[in-house]
């Protein structure tokens, strides 16, 4: 990746590390490896996961996906191979440790590295606490917080081998405000959100200099999930935000490929809130 004159020194530093190959093969310049740009999105089949895909291959990186979807995943892996980007996908539940070391593992034999790691796979089930109960409460926390933990222990060494790297987690605009008073209680899922800033600024600190841990945290985003609000409340919701509309996936990727891939780059601990500065709604 080219870095400006005079530019202070990007975290990926590949000419400390030079990727592993797979066993039994031997290392030649023709073969790319080393120059490969490697990012992995979970939850990449659709909605801002496919969005942050997609901005990752404008910039040239090779994908890996990996979602329970696995037609929507197909869908976007064409798409990526249609940018002339290569693409390998891996249908798993985020929530399950044991398989993102796995992921991992396939990821190292293939490639050799992870230059980036976007935790994007999310889930809400808006329920009060009084009518949560706890698998729901657990499997809400396992998929949006623990996932990060999951894939973060699994990829950083892939990462470390290459000199560094960078990791963008999805948060939520909810971690803030946690939830909307116009909404059904969102409490599980402003719980895990907030703990992915907490996760994120202690990670930021644990791994520095050489891997940057960010997040981001999107207000009312034009996904699948959300089409039902969006459709039905688009009009009123608007009103509410000082950019006069709801947000869409690629505001989004853009923000989240700013943090990925442009270097040099100065920042690390933080979180960017993406809203169009919404209040109440």
């Amino acid at each position: 990746m080219p870095h400006s004159a005079g530019a202070v020194t990007a975290p990926f530093r590949r000419d400390r590390f030079r990727p592993k190959l797979p066993a039994g093969a031997a290392f030649t310049e023709e073969s790319g490896m080393a120059d490969r740009k490697v990012a992995v999105v979970t939850g990449g089949a659709r909605g801002i996961g496919r969005g942050c895909a997609h901005a990752l291959a404008e910039r040239g990186f090779d994908l890996v996906l990996v979602d329970l979807l696995a037609p929507e995943m197909a869908n976007t892996k064409a798409e990526l191979e249609a940018m002339g980007r290569a693409c390998l996908t891996f249908e798993a539940d985020v929530a399950d440790h044991a398989r993102a070391k796995e992921i991992a593992a396939s990821v190292e034999a293939e490639w050799g590295h992870c230059d980036v790691l976007v935790n994007n796979a999310g889930k809400s089930n808006p329920r009060t606490i009084m009518e949560c109960p706890e698998e729901e409460f657990d499997r809400t926390i396992a998929i949006n917080l623990k996932s990060c933990f999951n894939y973060i222990q699994a990829f950083v060494p892939l990462m470390q081998k290459v000199g560094g790297g960078r990791i963008v987690s999805m948060s939520s605009l909810n971690a803030h405000t946690g939830g909307v008073t116009s909404a059904v209680s969102k409490f599980a899922y402003a719980s895990a959100k907030a703990g992915i800033l907490g996760m994120t600024r202690a990670l930021a600190k644990e791994l520095g200099p050489d891997i940057a841990v960010n997040a981001v945290c999107p207000g009312v985003i034009e996904t699948e999930i959300g089409n039902t609000l969006t459709r039905s409340r688009g009009a009123e919701l608007a009103k509410k935000i000082a950019l006069g509309r709801v947000g869409k996936p690629q505001d989004v990727a853009r923000v989240v490929a700013f943090l990925a891939a442009e270097q040099p780059n100065f920042i690390t601990g933080q979180h960017i809130v993406i809203d169009g500065f919404q209040w109440e709604i």
